[in-house]
């Protein structure tokens, strides 16, 4: 059954329940069949399965093996270096999903702890998780709404439900039975589990509890939602899968040369045991020198100095690959209130003795003023100011509302017209209520009493009879009345909301059902929800580069598109949909649409799971802006969710990647920056590991196939890929953004993360190659001196990346443009490695990694090969990268 389309009886009769509510037997019994009025939770994965899923990666499935090999052939420090590395990455990756998976906890949280019901004909509070279908439950202003409920009595009831629907206006409620089909934002009979009674009270018969309400049906929507790896996920597993191939098929292949040119180890292998192991130790060389040991550590670190940058802006990023994936997205799907708008009701504009009075000044804070004086509005902001239940306060240096948006606003527009509280005092009211849709209060000053009224524009002219024109009363003709209609709809075409005001004198004996007639009419004032400036501006930026906007909300339609006019998100060509719309749409008919609507309005949650979708379908990047419970299943399945920290529910918090702490639109744009900055910096310490490992893989194996030594020893190979890369490498992480980052044009889905990096990591592979050979032979001479040699070709290698690193920049920051210098802790990382290497040559540490000191002439020699990494070709590579 549709509660809300049905009749009050007709629900009764159907829960079986009375006005006097269940009897404690009964409800007992429900109890067991339905259930506790929670949510059903997710299993979790535990400690050590989180732990264990860290090992899945390709990359850590190589070192893994590295340890392996490394341990059984007696090379112990290599073992425990890379075994380090794998389990430092292990309880980082660990810590950071334990904390990741807490949406179903804040939805817990959110359901309201105790509940006033009638059970057996009593009064009573019970615990929330106690109520089922049937119980009949009583609701004041200020109540959280315990679970979903068809209204039976009310008045002047009205609930916020902004975090479930999206709509920035409390939702007046009433008891009438309302068409079936009716959006969930629209069904004023019933009401829902977490919003709040914000005026009026009420009583209401539970029709769904726990997982059976729109809360459970959300938390179900949490639970089928697939997580899937973040496009930087994606790409270094890529790089692992890519590399993994390489390296066994090169070792394999080297391995079998190698066997194959000792025809006597074929034959009889177990004699020639200890040639086996020199063959497999070349290898093992190999692989060493083609895994990017320090690549896990570096991109690690380097997603942590982007979460912090991102901290002092504002923008809280919950888990690392999320700071790489904002900078990817191309289209950012965001809810309106309270996110491109300010949630703060703003009266705009005032229509009194047929004149338009512009009001300036945003929000709630009482700064601006109106365009124009009339004698008129002291009796308007009097009806504002005492027609009116909202009180406006100052705390913590903001302007704050407590009670109705719209109340509020009217004491704000009072301020702004120097009209304040003048001593009269309430002493009766006639409440709200959706049939009349008009408030009236009755106040009382000296001996004399007055009638304030306010409500919608039709109903209060149906009350009049005058008109208050120049502060003179005249009466109401036809003709004036219909053009204060005609100024209704044109304010309403501007997406404001418009309110009407009158009052009377009355005298005593008055009674209420006469008190509303021959009322004198003041004016209107429109109202709205005023867009951020600063998510305009934040919006024009994402234009530039190229990630569209869309706004997703719960509000109506006009609304939506006015909203999205002022800021630029609804062009010339866009379409907008209603949510209604969508229900008729298949998901294939959705996804042949999704590419030109920029505003969606009045959906549902499953609306935006499906819009989502069908935007990752045309292989967009999505970010999902919401604040209310309504946006978490979106959130978690978009590639990146973004919840607003000051008005977002717990529960969008938790199932977000990323939340704002100033609920500004603007700060995302400041994250994608810095998003796109993070990507930028590991793409170039990737080619910058790569053209490292490219130069030595050639340099293992042509000296292989030449019958040479192993130019390095495995442990050279572990220090050059984790000191003497891993420094600059975090350097680049931190490396500043090219000025021109934020008019480029998103990363499409499918882009490998090595496109464009061929050329320059081959060529600089090589021109290190050649130098690295030139300085090994130039050592083992005739002589054979193995120990001098590869101290001069493991120099050589490191002096050429100490170089070359300069040159893994942006085009604007490299060698040949004289951007040397602009990265400080670049220039200090390659100073550190520098002086390490010499540590390793000129200590103590020489005997652990084979090294002997090196002559002047020989430090000669290497400074020339090291300079090929200088050569401005390779700077420019990246121009066009």
């Amino acid at each position: 059954m549709q509660y809300y389309a049905a009749t009050t009886d007709a629900v009764l009769s159907a829960l079986n329940s009375t006005l006097d509510g269940l009897t404690q037997s009964d409800a007992t019994k429900r109890l067991a069949e339905h259930g506790p009025n929670e949510f059903k939770h997710k299993k979790k994965p535990g400690i050590l399965s989180i732990f264990l899923r860290q090992f899945k990666s390709m990359i850590v499935i190589i070192l893994i093996i590295a340890v392996v090999i490394s341990a059984l052939i007696g090379e112990y420090i290599d073992a425990a270096v890379i075994g380090f590395i794998i389990v430092f990455n292990a309880f980082f990756g660990t810590y950071q999903e334990y904390r990741a998976e807490q949406a179903m906890e804040a939805l817990q949280r959110m359901a309201a702890p105790t509940a006033k019901v009638i059970r057996g004909g009593r009064e009573s509070i019970i615990p929330a998780r106690e109520l089922v279908p049937g119980d009949i439950i009583m609701l004041e202003t200020g109540d959280r709404v315990p679970a979903d409920a068809r209204l039976i009595e009310e008045l002047g009831m009205k609930c916020d439900e902004s975090s479930l629907t999206g709509e920035s206006v409390p939702e007046h409620k009433h008891v009438a039975q309302i068409k079936e089909g009716t959006p969930l934002g629209d069904r004023s009979s019933v009401v829902f589990m977490h919003t709040i009674v914000s005026a009026g009270h009420g009583l209401a018969v539970v029709t769904g509890t726990g997982m059976q309400t729109e809360m459970g049906k959300i938390a179900a929507m949490l639970h089928a939602v697939k997580e899937e790896d973040t496009p930087m996920q994606k790409r270094l597993e890529e790089v692992g899968r890519k590399l993994g191939i390489v390296v066994l098929a090169i070792c394999f292949l080297l391995f079998v040369v190698e066997v194959g040119k000792t025809p006597l180890i074929v034959a009889a292998p177990l004699e020639h045991l200890n040639e086996l192991l020199d063959f497999f130790m070349i290898a093992v060389s190999l692989a060493v020198s083609a895994i990017p040991e320090g690549l896990p550590v570096v991109v690690t670190i380097t997603l942590a100095f982007g979460l912090q940058r991102m901290a002092r802006h504002k923008a809280i990023v919950r888990n690392l690959p999320a700071v790489e994936t904002l900078g990817s997205t191309s289209v950012i799907c965001s809810d309106k209130t309270g996110t491109l708008t300010r949630n703060e009701m703003t009266v705009t504009t005032i229509h009194t003795s047929g004149k338009d009075i512009a009001v300036t000044g945003i929000g709630y804070e009482p700064k601006g003023k109106l365009s124009a004086t009339d004698k008129n509005i002291h009796t308007l902001m009097e009806i504002a100011l005492y027609c009116n239940d909202a009180h406006l306060m100052k705390e913590d240096h903001s302007w704050k509302i407590m009670g109705d948006p719209t109340e509020g606003c009217l004491l704000t527009v009072a301020e702004k017209a120097r009209i304040y509280p003048d001593g009269r005092k309430r002493i009766d009211e006639v409440t709200f209520d959706s049939n009349r849709k008009r408030m009236t209060t009755i106040t009382k000053q000296g001996d004399g009493m007055r009638a304030f009224m306010k409500g919608a524009p039709e109903s209060v002219l149906d009350t009049c009879t005058n008109i208050l024109v120049d502060g003179k009363v005249k009466k109401l003709t036809p003709a004036m009345k219909k053009k204060i209609l005609v100024k209704n709809e044109a304010l309403a075409a501007k997406a404001l909301r418009v309110l009407g005001f009158a009052y009377k004198d009355v005298r005593k004996g008055y009674k209420h059902n006469t008190l509303e007639s021959e009322m004198v009419f003041v004016g209107l004032m429109g109202m709205i929800d005023p867009p951020r400036e600063e998510a305009k501006r934040a919006i024009q930026i994402c234009d530039k580069a190229g990630i569209r906007v869309i706004m997703i909300t719960g509000d109506n339609l006009i609304t939506a598109r006015a909203i999205a006019r002022q800021l630029g998100i609804l062009k010339k060509g866009h379409r907008s949909v209603n949510g209604v719309d969508i229900d008729k749409l298949s998901d294939d008919e959705l996804y042949h649409i999704v590419g030109d609507v920029s505003v969606y309005a009045r959906v549902s949650p499953h609306h935006k799971l499906r819009i989502v979708k069908a935007l990752q379908e045309w292989g967009e990047v999505v970010a999902m802006t919401g604040d209310g419970v309504n946006d978490a299943p979106a959130l978690k399945s978009a590639d990146i969710g973004i919840a607003m920290g000051i008005t977002g529910t717990d529960v969008s918090k938790e199932a977000a990647d990323m939340v704002l702490q100033d609920d500004n639109f603007a700060t995302i744009v400041v994250a994608v920056e810095e998003g796109r900055r993070v990507y930028s910096n590991i793409r170039n310490f990737i080619k910058y590991m790569l053209s490292a490992n490219f130069d030595e893989i050639m340099v293992v194996t042509v000296a292989a196939f030449a019958g040479l030594p192993v130019p390095y020893l495995p442990i050279q190979i572990l220090w050059i890929n984790l000191v003497t890369d891993g420094f600059p490498a975090l350097a680049l992480g931190v490396d500043p953004p090219d000025h021109a980052i934020m008019t480029q044009k998103p990363r499409k889905k499918e882009e490998s993360v090595f496109n464009g990096m061929l050329t320059i990591v081959v060529l600089a592979g090589l021109l290190s190659f050649l130098g690295t050979m030139i300085v090994f032979l130039y050592g083992y001479g005739p002589e054979h001196n193995i120990d001098k040699a590869r101290t001069l070709a493991f120099t050589a290698s490191v002096l050429f990346e100490l170089i070359f690193v300069f040159n893994c920049r942006s085009a604007a920051n490299s060698i040949p443009n004289g951007g040397v210098f602009s990265n400080k802790w670049l220039v200090g990382a390659v100073a550190l490695s520098f002086a390490l290497q010499l540590a390793v040559i000129y200590t103590p540490l020489a005997v652990l990694f084979g090294a002997v000191p090196l002559a002047l002439n020989d430090w000669l020699a290497l400074i020339i090969v090291a300079s090929f990494a200088a050569v401005p070709y390779l700077g420019n590579l990246w121009a066009r990268d």
